[in-house]
Protein backbone atom coordinates (compact mmCIF):
# COMPACT_ATOMS: atom_id res chain seq x y z
CA UNK A 1 0.00 0.00 0.00
CA UNK A 2 1.01 3.64 -1.16
CA UNK A 3 1.87 5.71 2.33
CA UNK A 4 -0.98 8.25 0.21
CA UNK A 5 -3.51 5.33 1.09
CA UNK A 6 -2.77 5.03 4.41
CA UNK A 7 -3.36 8.69 4.28
CA UNK A 8 -6.55 8.41 2.65
CA UNK A 9 -7.95 5.88 4.64
CA UNK A 10 -6.52 7.87 8.15
CA UNK A 11 -9.01 11.07 6.65
CA UNK A 12 -11.99 9.09 5.74
CA UNK A 13 -12.18 7.11 8.61
CA UNK A 14 -12.45 9.89 10.57
CA UNK A 15 -15.07 11.55 8.40
CA UNK A 16 -17.07 8.50 8.36
CA UNK A 17 -17.18 8.39 11.92
CA UNK A 18 -18.91 11.60 11.94
CA UNK A 19 -22.53 12.99 11.33
CA UNK A 20 -24.54 13.49 7.69
CA UNK A 21 -24.12 17.13 7.67
CA UNK A 22 -22.19 19.32 5.90
CA UNK A 23 -18.73 19.17 6.85
CA UNK A 24 -15.72 21.07 5.33
CA UNK A 25 -12.36 19.41 5.19
CA UNK A 26 -8.80 21.42 4.41
CA UNK A 27 -5.98 19.88 2.94
CA UNK A 28 -3.05 22.38 2.94
CA UNK A 29 0.91 22.39 2.72
CA UNK A 30 3.18 24.40 0.53
CA UNK A 31 2.88 24.04 -3.53
CA UNK A 32 3.89 20.50 -4.78
CA UNK A 33 3.12 19.21 -1.34
CA UNK A 34 0.47 16.77 -3.62
CA UNK A 35 -2.49 18.58 -2.01
CA UNK A 36 -4.39 18.01 -4.87
CA UNK A 37 -3.68 14.22 -5.65
CA UNK A 38 -4.66 13.35 -1.97
CA UNK A 39 -8.09 15.88 -1.83
CA UNK A 40 -8.74 14.35 -5.35
CA UNK A 41 -8.39 10.66 -3.91
CA UNK A 42 -10.19 11.44 -0.44
CA UNK A 43 -13.54 12.24 -2.42
CA UNK A 44 -13.39 9.67 -4.49
CA UNK A 45 -12.75 7.01 -1.41
CA UNK A 46 -16.00 8.82 0.40
CA UNK A 47 -17.95 8.35 -2.43
CA UNK A 48 -17.48 5.27 -2.96
CA UNK A 49 -18.18 4.59 1.02
CA UNK A 50 -21.91 6.73 0.19
CA UNK A 51 -20.96 9.83 1.75
CA UNK A 52 -21.20 12.39 -1.26
CA UNK A 53 -17.97 14.30 -1.15
CA UNK A 54 -16.70 16.61 -3.98
CA UNK A 55 -13.38 18.99 -4.11
CA UNK A 56 -12.83 22.69 -4.25
CA UNK A 57 -9.81 24.30 -5.36
CA UNK A 58 -8.73 27.38 -3.71
CA UNK A 59 -6.49 28.22 -6.92
CA UNK A 60 -9.37 29.47 -8.98
CA UNK A 61 -9.00 32.20 -6.69
CA UNK A 62 -6.09 34.09 -8.35
CA UNK A 63 -5.90 37.26 -9.33
CA UNK A 64 -6.14 37.94 -13.31
CA UNK A 65 -2.52 38.08 -15.47
CA UNK A 66 -3.94 42.09 -16.05
CA UNK A 67 -4.81 42.82 -12.37
CA UNK A 68 -1.45 41.29 -11.22
CA UNK A 69 0.23 43.52 -14.23
CA UNK A 70 -1.42 46.89 -13.37
CA UNK A 71 -0.21 46.15 -9.20
CA UNK A 72 3.43 45.09 -10.69
CA UNK A 73 2.98 42.09 -8.50
CA UNK A 74 3.16 39.18 -11.93
CA UNK A 75 6.22 38.13 -10.39
CA UNK A 76 4.74 36.94 -7.35
CA UNK A 77 2.33 34.84 -8.54
CA UNK A 78 1.20 32.30 -6.15
CA UNK A 79 2.18 34.40 -3.01
CA UNK A 80 -0.67 34.87 -0.92
CA UNK A 81 -1.56 38.47 -1.88
CA UNK A 82 -2.24 37.65 -5.59
CA UNK A 83 -5.05 35.73 -4.47
CA UNK A 84 -8.47 37.41 -3.89
CA UNK A 85 -8.64 35.95 0.02
CA UNK A 86 -11.68 37.78 0.91
CA UNK A 87 -13.36 36.49 -2.55
CA UNK A 88 -12.41 32.98 -1.06
CA UNK A 89 -13.32 33.30 2.57
CA UNK A 90 -16.57 34.44 1.73
CA UNK A 91 -17.33 31.09 -0.66
CA UNK A 92 -16.14 28.88 2.02
CA UNK A 93 -18.59 30.39 4.56
CA UNK A 94 -21.35 30.22 1.89
CA UNK A 95 -20.11 26.39 2.18
CA UNK A 96 -20.11 26.21 5.57
CA UNK A 97 -24.20 27.48 5.67
CA UNK A 98 -24.95 24.55 2.95
CA UNK A 99 -25.38 26.98 0.27
CA UNK A 100 -25.10 26.09 -3.63
CA UNK A 101 -22.19 27.36 -4.45
CA UNK A 102 -20.30 27.62 -8.13
CA UNK A 103 -16.54 27.41 -7.33
CA UNK A 104 -13.51 27.96 -9.86
CA UNK A 105 -10.91 26.49 -11.30
CA UNK A 106 -7.51 27.50 -12.09
CA UNK A 107 -6.17 26.38 -15.63
CA UNK A 108 -2.28 25.63 -14.84
CA UNK A 109 -1.88 25.13 -18.59
CA UNK A 110 -3.53 28.51 -19.63
CA UNK A 111 -2.53 30.24 -16.56
CA UNK A 112 -6.14 32.03 -15.95
CA UNK A 113 -8.78 31.03 -13.77
CA UNK A 114 -11.99 29.81 -14.90
CA UNK A 115 -15.38 31.36 -13.42
CA UNK A 116 -18.06 28.48 -12.15
CA UNK A 117 -16.76 25.39 -13.21
CA UNK A 118 -17.69 23.43 -10.11
CA UNK A 119 -20.73 22.85 -8.38
CA UNK A 120 -21.65 22.33 -5.10
CA UNK A 121 -25.07 21.79 -4.46
CA UNK A 122 -26.73 21.94 -0.82
CA UNK A 123 -26.95 18.10 -0.60
CA UNK A 124 -23.26 17.76 -0.62
CA UNK A 125 -21.84 16.62 2.54
CA UNK A 126 -18.39 16.59 2.39
CA UNK A 127 -16.41 19.56 0.86
CA UNK A 128 -13.26 18.85 0.45
CA UNK A 129 -11.20 22.24 -0.07
CA UNK A 130 -7.05 22.25 -0.97
CA UNK A 131 -4.68 24.83 -1.13
CA UNK A 132 -1.63 26.47 0.42
CA UNK A 133 -3.33 29.21 2.71
CA UNK A 134 -5.92 27.73 4.21
CA UNK A 135 -4.21 27.13 7.67
CA UNK A 136 -1.81 30.11 7.40
CA UNK A 137 -1.16 32.72 10.03
CA UNK A 138 -1.54 35.87 7.72
CA UNK A 139 -4.65 38.10 7.41
CA UNK A 140 -6.87 37.55 5.77
CA UNK A 141 -5.61 33.75 5.66
CA UNK A 142 -6.37 33.08 9.40
CA UNK A 143 -10.09 33.62 9.16
CA UNK A 144 -10.53 30.37 7.78
CA UNK A 145 -9.30 28.23 10.66
CA UNK A 146 -12.76 28.19 12.84
CA UNK A 147 -14.34 27.39 9.22
CA UNK A 148 -12.73 23.71 8.56
CA UNK A 149 -14.69 20.56 10.24
CA UNK A 150 -11.00 18.95 10.08
CA UNK A 151 -7.17 19.79 8.62
CA UNK A 152 -4.58 17.84 7.30
CA UNK A 153 -1.23 19.55 6.25
CA UNK A 154 1.12 17.85 3.51
CA UNK A 155 4.66 18.38 5.12
CA UNK A 156 7.02 17.67 2.27
CA UNK A 157 10.79 18.40 3.20
CA UNK A 158 12.12 21.42 0.74
CA UNK A 159 14.76 19.69 -1.29
CA UNK A 160 11.72 17.19 -2.27
CA UNK A 161 9.70 20.62 -3.26
CA UNK A 162 11.81 22.38 -4.96
CA UNK A 163 12.56 19.41 -7.28
CA UNK A 164 8.66 18.74 -7.66
CA UNK A 165 8.03 22.86 -8.51
CA UNK A 166 10.82 22.54 -10.85
CA UNK A 167 9.37 19.60 -12.74
CA UNK A 168 6.22 21.00 -12.58
CA UNK A 169 7.45 24.09 -14.84
CA UNK A 170 9.22 21.33 -17.27
CA UNK A 171 5.62 19.50 -17.47
CA UNK A 172 4.75 22.97 -19.19
CA UNK A 173 7.40 22.85 -21.53
CA UNK A 174 10.00 24.70 -20.37
CA UNK A 175 13.75 24.25 -20.45
CA UNK A 176 15.45 23.20 -17.22
CA UNK A 177 17.31 26.64 -16.82
CA UNK A 178 13.52 28.48 -17.03
CA UNK A 179 11.95 26.03 -15.03
CA UNK A 180 14.60 26.11 -12.29
CA UNK A 181 14.83 30.29 -12.32
CA UNK A 182 10.83 30.40 -12.07
CA UNK A 183 11.06 27.56 -8.94
CA UNK A 184 13.86 29.53 -7.21
CA UNK A 185 12.84 33.11 -7.80
CA UNK A 186 8.73 32.44 -6.60
CA UNK A 187 7.39 28.49 -5.72
CA UNK A 188 10.14 28.55 -3.39
CA UNK A 189 10.09 31.47 -1.42
CA UNK A 190 6.23 30.91 -1.52
CA UNK A 191 6.48 27.63 0.08
CA UNK A 192 8.90 28.62 2.71
CA UNK A 193 6.57 31.15 3.51
CA UNK A 194 3.71 28.43 4.03
CA UNK A 195 5.70 26.36 6.23
CA UNK A 196 7.02 29.96 8.26
CA UNK A 197 3.46 30.60 9.00
CA UNK A 198 1.37 27.24 9.85
CA UNK A 199 -1.21 27.09 11.65
CA UNK A 200 -1.52 23.49 13.52
CA UNK A 201 -3.61 21.12 11.93
CA UNK A 202 -5.49 18.08 12.80
CA UNK A 203 -3.28 15.57 11.11
CA UNK A 204 -0.07 16.52 9.47
CA UNK A 205 1.25 13.68 6.68
CA UNK A 206 4.79 13.87 5.42
CA UNK A 207 4.07 13.55 1.68
CA UNK A 208 6.18 11.33 0.69
CA UNK A 209 5.34 8.99 -2.24
CA UNK A 210 7.12 5.87 -0.67
CA UNK A 211 5.60 2.65 -0.05
CA UNK A 212 4.89 1.40 3.48
CA UNK A 213 6.70 -1.08 5.58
Amino acid sequence: MFTRDIYVTTLAEELLERGAGRQLVAVTGAPGSGKSTLATELVRRLNAQRRTAIAVPMDGFHLDNAILDARDMRQRKGAPETFDGAGFIRMMRALRMGQEVFAPVFDRTRDLAIAAAVAVPPEIQIVVVEGNYLMFDEAPWSELAPLWDLTARLDVPMPELRARLIQRWLSLNYSRAVATRRAEGNDIPNAQRVIDRALPCDFTFDGQPQTST
